[in-house]
């Protein structure tokens, strides 16, 4: 084919010889063949001026037949190299090596353009070192992929290991700069390190990502930049030696995810948050899609044990994630029980316990169409090509699988990438079976304490009460913290807050060892002084019993407050053990932390306990807690205490909101500790309701006193009850005046129960036995305690009382009797 203004009779083509920029030309060719771009190398390799060419179809250089087929050819490449015959503005046919690139351009318009860098043979220079030479030393030198460079920072020679990386012949890239044969940005970062090598002569070394046209690879190369000197110890040139790193670089990456797989799984004790976070960690460097499902009997220990895997599978979707945000891929909602099909890769994988990797081919999505339509739709809307499924598995118990996916990235999944996913699942599965264990023995504490905690509070004569209990979060377990109220005899109630130092069943199974104490001691009606003794001497017990036991009370210590009210006198006297001291609201004050003695904790073994006695008036409101309430991580104990009696002095008449605006204002989020809060409000028995008399310690005195006490029942409605109590109270004037020494005193008290109490000064206390047939005395007691619903003797610091409570045949109680 002629080109337009030519005779036909061409020269023939000849390598055109030139040196410096003439060796060289550029030529900017848009996507429609035109010519936008031509530098003073071209002009003078083809005669052209710019002017002449910009604008024009690049037809008007090629020679070759046809043109057009060439420019085609160019357009549909990233990257072509050859020889090319171009035409001379003289007619001459100038044969040269054509190396193109494709790249984007900024401007609308012209789309993707191609610069063409056209290259004749570089003639030697007479005074140029010779090459010879050159390569010799630089073959010395050169361990690796191997370019030679000149001190004008061109090509001069290449190994066979650089024609193999570049995809370029030597003779094809001879003459060229490293931004001429790779176009990125590293190109020129290269270039500078080298001219700094010339002018140094010191070795430079950079890390560069190449990435070749044509097709999608990628590869990281370490590169070092050393200066060639010649005999003298001039530097003559730039070695270029390269290594590729990217195995060594995907291997520091794998490694790297297995360390952050390390750190971010398992910070918690949280089953599905330790899911969650195995599929955040994997997602966007290991897979663009992971699910976490795991069996549906996860809690129960033996069932796993001897489970056999059911046709089809059924396992919970507990977390999700995707490279997508919202996660689009997702078929089955998180907490959803969902059929896994025997086809697919999780069934596979739980029923050989092998992982596996599965290439997602039609024929397999096929199969999907019949048994999980919507999966194999999102299959297909999705592109999902390859499949790596790890069974979880964690102290021989198989806990369910993790299953990652690709879509977004075209690499299918390799073995290594199977090794990778194999650890990193393998960790999340053993946090997963820890996180499985401590919900079970958390569950089986909290079932434990709920059990021991008081259940409900019964209505009492002496306090109106409510209670919270709150346990600690999921990281610090459930603690021994504990509270009670117990009622006393003579209408008065006992009131107690403690708190068992640790977490765990054991602390648990030794709050309820402790509270049964308190109950037992509280029944014998001890002073709390007296009772934080005794309750101290059996700690002390117990840590001899558990010293080679981990986790006894003894170990962790135990702390306990005691309060006993009686609304007759309206006095509550209170005895501590290293407890928290209670807070107090006497109706038109402020509210006020009582003053007691400390006292040491419980255990501690041979301090003495100190009580402190204190009247309230009626309708004052106590606040027993433990020190989880007040005292926190980001709070000390001051401050705590501070906004507790803040929150009181706005406290309502109702209990229930009182105990909810504490907790609201205290800790508005979860516990850290264990929380116990208890709130009473005293209450009062006036003269309505209670009758005293003093016994002279003659017999005489008995027929009174019964008498006296029928005219009190007469007004107080209960005669049905009078006969009754007749007997009582004349077995027990009896008893005292007979065995007792005076003052001794009756008094009786009206509440939901008749109580009749007969006090004297004699410590000797009453035993109930059993008189033989002859016997003339001894059945007294035994009938007091058969008329009676309960009956006991309590101490005071001088004497005792013989006390016994009767149920009302009325059902009334206090005021609804009178």
């Amino acid at each position: 084919m002629r080109q337009p203004g030519t005779t036909g009779d061409e020269p023939v083509a000849e390598p055109v010889q030139a040196d410096g920029e003439a060796a060289t030309a550029r030529a900017v060719v848009d996507a429609h063949g035109r010519l936008t771009g031509w530098s003073e190398g071209a002009r003078r390799l083809l005669g052209y001026r710019e002017p002449e060419v910009t604008g024009r179809s690049a037809t008007v250089l090629l020679a070759d037949e046809p043109p057009v087929d060439t420019l085609r050819s160019l357009a549909g490449l990233r990257r072509w190299n050859g020889a090319v015959t171009l035409r001379h503005r003289d007619g001459r046919l100038v044969r040269v090596s054509l190396l193109a690139h494709r790249r984007e351009r900024g401007s609308s318009g012209d789309g993707h353009g191609h610069e063409w860098l056209l290259v004749s043979p570089v003639a030697r220079s007479r005074t140029e070192l010779d090459e010879d030479s050159l390569l010799g030393w630089s073959l010395t030198q050169s361990p690796c992929t191997t370019a030679l460079y000149d001190t004008r920072l061109r090509l001069l020679r290449a190994n066979a290991d650089m024609e193999r990386v570049m995809g370029l012949t030597e003779a094809e890239m001879r003459g060229l700069r490293v931004s001429e044969i790779v176009l990125d940005a590293e190109s020129d970062r290269t270039e500078h390190l080298m001219r700094r090598v010339l002018e140094t002569g010191e070795r430079e070394h950079l890390r560069s990502a190449l990435q070749l046209t044509g097709d999608r690879w990628e590869s990281l190369w370490s590169v070092t930049l050393a200066p060639v000197h010649d005999p003298d110890g001039m530097v003559q040139g730039v070695l270029l030696s390269a290594h590729n790193t990217t195995a060594e670089h995907v291997a520091r990456q794998r490694l790297a995810l297995v360390a952050e797989a390390g750190v971010r799984i398992g910070t918690t004790l949280d089953l599905t948050q330790t899911a969650q976070e195995l599929a955040d960690v994997a997602v966007g460097q290991l897979a663009d899609f992971v699910t976490v499902d795991l069996l549906p009997d996860i809690e129960d220990d033996q069932e796993l044990r001897a489970m056999t895997l059911p046709s089809p599978v059924m396992l919970r979707r507990v977390a999700n994630q995707s490279v997508l945000p919202g996660c689009p891929e997702a078929v089955v909602e998180l907490g959803t029980v969902a059929v896994y099909p025997n086809v697919s890769p999780a069934a596979e994988v739980l029923a050989s316990g092998q992982p596996l990797i599965h290439e997602v081919t039609p024929t397999g999505v096929a199969r999907w169409e019949s048994q999980a339509p919507d999966r194999a739709e999102r299959v297909r809307r999705f592109g999902f090509h390859s499949v790596l499924a790890v069974p979880m598995r964690a102290r021989g118990i198989t806990l369910g699988v993790a299953t990652f996916t690709r879509h977004r990235s075209p690499e299918p999944f390799t073995e290594d990438d199977l090794l990778l996913g194999q650890e990193i699942t393998a960790r999340a599965a053993l946090s997963i079976d820890n996180a499985r264990r401590y919900t079970r023995e958390r569950t089986t504490a909290l079932t434990l304490q709920s059990s021991l905690l008081p259940q409900g509070h019964p209505r009492q004569p002496a306090v109106e009460t409510a209670s919270r209990y709150l346990p600690a979060s999921a990281q610090a377990g459930v603690g021994g913290d504990w509270f009670d109220v117990i009622p006393l005899s003579g209408a008065r109630v006992a009131l107690v807050v403690g708190d068992v130092v640790g977490h765990g069943i054991q602390a648990s199974a030794s709050m309820g060892r402790l509270r049964a104490t308190v109950r037992t001691l509280a029944d014998v009606d001890l002073p709390p002084d007296e009772l934080m003794t005794h309750l101290d001497d059996l700690v002390d017990r117990l840590s001899a019993e558990g010293e080679d036991a981990p986790g006894s009370v003894a170990d962790i210590g135990a702390t306990c407050l005691y309060a006993v009210y009686d609304p007759v006198s309206r006095r509550c006297c209170v005895a501590r053990a290293g407890h928290p001291a209670p807070a107090l609201l006497i109706p038109g004050s402020e509210p006020f932390l009582l003053d007691l003695p400390a006292g040491p904790p419980l255990g501690l073994g041979g301090l003495p306990f100190e009580s402190t006695e204190i009247e309230l008036p009626e309708g004052s409101l106590l606040a027993l807690y433990t020190d989880g309430l007040v005292e926190t991580r980001g709070r000390d104990i001051d401050q705590g205490v501070d906004d507790l009696l803040k929150t009181l002095a706005r406290a309502g008449s109702s209990l229930e909101s009182t105990c909810d605006e504490v907790l609201q204002a205290l800790l508005p989020d979860r516990a850290a500790d264990d929380v116990a809060l208890l709130l009473a409000r005293t209450k009062a028995l006036d003269s309505g309701h209670v009758a005293t008399w003093d016994v002279l310690p003659e017999p005489s005195e008995v027929a009174r006193i019964r008498r006296s006490v029928i005219r009190q029942m007469q007004q107080w409605n209960l005669e049905e009850d009078a006969f009754v109590t007749e007997l009582v109270v004349s077995e027990l004037i009896t008893n005292a005046i007979r065995y007792g020494e005076p003052p001794i005193q009756l008094r009786l008290i009206l509440d939901r129960n008749l109580i009749c109490e007969v006090s004297d000064s004699s410590s000797t206390a009453p035993h109930l036995r059993r008189a033989l047939t002859y016997d003339e005395g001894g059945r007294g007691l035994l009938l007091v305690a058969q008329l009676s619903r309960r009956w006991g003797t309590r101490h005071a610091r001088r004497g005792k009382t013989i006390w016994a409570e009767q149920a009302l045949s009325t059902g009334e109680s206090g005021p609804a009797a009178m």
